[in-house]
């Protein structure tokens, strides 16, 4: 069978692995490199074991299940959430709690605050200027604040 898939061989699976390995830098995330790594054992296993292709192509599919099941802690979301700084990228939510002077009223309901040179749209009671609010939530890409 190997004069039908001459291809498949010990070179094969590093090439593969190589190719792999390139394509994860190109590509966000992870994940490219387990099966790269399937990659280079199949190569090792075939280096020191002959194995026809369909044992080849059955030991990639073994390998990257296995590497695949190994990395899942790596990217459980309890390691993503229990971040130091679980607000990175995320700034309107670290005022959540907050207190701050109303540099212009509230009217009609909707105004603006000025947090760190930055203006933001608030949501909240009619407020005069000089008040100190307190931000209670985030409304999409608004500030919900009352009286403090």
């Amino acid at each position: 069978m190997r004069e039908l898939f001459p291809i498949v061989g010990i070179w094969f699976w590093w090439i593969a692995a190589g190719v792999l390995l390139f394509m994860e830098l190109l590509a966000p995330g992870v994940f490219l490199m387990w099966l790269a790594l399937a990659a280079a054992f199949v190569g090792i296993t075939d280096y020191f074991i002959d194995l026809s292709w369909q044992l080849e192509l059955l030991a990639f599919a073994g390998f990257s299940l296995v590497f695949v099941y190994l990395a899942r802690p790596w990217y459980s979301k309890s390691k993503l959430q229990n971040s130091d700084q679980p607000n990175l990228n995320q700034r309107i939510y670290s005022f959540v709690g907050k207190s701050f002077v109303l540099a212009e009223p509230i009217v009609d309901g909707q105004g603006k605050l000025n947090i760190e040179g930055t203006r933001w749209d608030i949501l909240g009671p009619n407020l005069v200027k000089g008040t100190i609010v307190r931000v209670t939530a985030v409304e999409g890409m608004k500030l919900r604040v009352t009286e403090a």
